[in-house]
């Protein structure tokens, strides 16, 4: 069946169709759908679930949509939901005039602003599950068939962030991956390959448990 993902992002409609192959994943730009709703929501279910009502009410199909980013327990969470838009320290919710920065400028700014957070010896790392370094991610999942039929997943991927730029490692996954290590697989997240990420990621964890949700659901069957 198809299945309409309320993303432009390449990267996760090919993470998700690996999950989903029974189903067709169509994403707005491959229908020539103009679709950038504003993200305005204070939690990553909350812009998920934007996304996809937007979309909804645009094709009027079944839709899936996520909301996900990394939060860095020192930090307060920081950049979270901001994630796509972190701009560093002086504006960890995005520039003012809207401008995004570079990818791999957002990894050297989060490591920086980590370093500084705890050269200040303020931070208690034993409350954290992988001590003072700690990061998540967080994949929030909406599947939205109408205004009244929604299904929500919510699911992380824990880790820790690097000391420095200079050790980002792999290829693979995209985001703050290069910059996220995996204590227990001894890597970096981008240095999965597409089946180990999926595997244990907060999106593979999200997709399967919707995947079941789905599964139950007559219409949705091939």
């Amino acid at each position: 069946m198809k299945i309409y993902l309320a993303t432009g992002n390449l990267n996760k409609k090919r993470e998700m169709s690996q999950i989903l192959s029974n189903h067709t994943i169509v994403i707005p730009k491959d229908e020539g759908i103009d679709f950038n709703p504003v993200e305005d929501g204070t939690t990553f279910y909350a812009n998920s679930l934007i996304k996809a009502k937007a979309l909804y009410d645009i094709v009027h199909c079944p839709v899936i949509a996520d909301d996900s980013g990394i939060c860095v327990d020192a930090l307060g969470g920081i950049p979270g939901i901001y994630s796509a838009r972190y701009a560093g320290p002086a504006y960890p919710q995005g520039n003012p005039d809207g401008r995004k920065c570079p990818q791999d400028e957002q990894n050297r700014f989060l490591i920086e602003q980590l370093n500084d957070c705890l050269s200040k010896n303020t931070i208690d790392g034993s409350k954290f599950l992988n001590g003072k370094r700690s990061a998540h991610y967080t994949c929030a999942m909406v599947l939205y068939l109408g205004p009244d039929r929604l299904f929500v997943c919510q699911e992380t991927m824990e880790g820790t962030i690097i000391e420095n730029i200079e050790d980002a490692r792999g290829t693979g996954g995209f985001g703050y991956d290069p910059i996220f290590y995996l204590p227990q697989y001894k890597c970096t997240s981008a240095e999965l390959t597409a089946d180990e990420k999926n595997a244990i990621s907060h999106r593979g964890k999200a997709t399967r448990a919707m995947l079941k949700i789905m599964e139950s659901i007559p219409e949705l069957k091939n």
